[in-house]
């Protein structure tokens, strides 16, 4: 089973935090991880602590949505049955903010922080002080290291990120939504003439594809360390995903008629962007993945939400 995992912000998580600042929640929440399902009465037994404490806090772990709860008929009446919801919460202190505009947040995932892969080689990562594991085999996405990755690529597959729905804790309306990332095709070398078809989803949703020109290494990206050698993939394009009520775009471009209220945007707690290569992509050209330390744009991948 993939872990699930949580990144809030310090500024407007504070229903999480909540949740969190308490020993006795702390220890429901770790409980649950360890055992999976268990109803109230279970909970109690397990941390000697009386029904009424636990039933309080499990409420508070609700509505932080930090757990799962529903109620299910039981011998006498109905119990109610709890389950953990992640296996990993993060807690960062410079993203997402406000931007001057109200109606906008913005949140930066570092490209080594995905959430789940499926990729084929060629492929491989960097941080900014040298490779990640071995080159050409998927195992290592799997790597502790990767989240100090600064440039991702592979042949086929994709990479999966999961946003925190801060439009949500804010009981916010999503008008729309943009995800910017420096991009380029993949090709052993480079090759300025190299078509790769990237594809987006939002929650499991095809949203569309946007057809990188090539792969680029005819100069250093401004950016790419100096150890990175020279024949390799030096710079992407930046490129923005925006979906709206009207359609999905790429710097303006319709790709799709994929609108807002298609990807179940107020459904959720967090926000599972995914992009990559479809097995059946006309132009399977791979992807690279340029993050902060890479290419020509020191940036991680941006979401940005408008809201109303």
């Amino acid at each position: 089973m993939k872990p699930n995992f949580l990144t809030i912000s310090a500024n407007t998580g504070g229903s999480v935090l909540k949740g969190l600042a308490s020993p006795i929640r702390i220890n429901i929440l770790q409980l649950l991880h360890d055992r999976g399902k268990m109803n109230v009465n279970e909970i109690s037994a397990a941390l000697s602590l009386p029904q009424s404490t636990v039933a309080v806090n499990i409420l508070t772990l609700e509505e932080a949505g930090l757990i799962d709860a529903h109620s299910v008929k039981a011998t006498k009446g109905n119990q109610k049955v709890c389950s953990a919801r992640y296996d990993e919460i993060i807690v960062r202190f410079d993203t997402p903010e406000k931007s001057q505009n109200s109606n906008q947040i913005e949140v930066a995932m570092p490209l080594g922080l995905f959430t789940s892969c499926e990729v084929s080689a060629p492929c491989g990562l960097c941080s900014p002080e040298g490779v990640i594991g071995l080159l050409d085999v998927p195992d290592f996405f799997l790597d502790p290291g990767r989240v100090q990755a600064a440039l991702i690529w592979f042949g086929r597959g994709n990479v999966e990120y999961k946003f925190p729905n801060n439009a949500r804790l804010l009981n916010s309306t999503i008008e729309a939504v943009e995800f910017s990332m420096e991009l380029s095709s993949e090709v052993p070398g480079t090759n300025v003439n190299w078509p790769s078809d990237i594809t987006l989803w939002v929650n499991d949703h095809k949203v569309g594809t946007w057809t990188s020109p090539g792969d680029y290494g005819d100069k250093r990206g401004v950016y790419t360390p100096k150890w990175w050698k020279l024949e390799g993939s030096q710079y992407g394009k930046l490129k923005t995903f925006r979906i709206t009520k009207q359609g999905s775009f790429v710097d303006g471009v319709s790709i799709s008629n994929v609108t807002i209220d298609d990807v179940g945007m107020a459904d959720h707690h967090s926000i599972r962007m995914k992009i990559g290569i479809e097995e059946n992509a006309p132009h399977p050209g791979g992807i690279n993945i340029f993050g902060r330390g890479f290419g020509n744009y020191d940036q991680d991948i941006v979401m940005r939400l408008y809201i109303a």
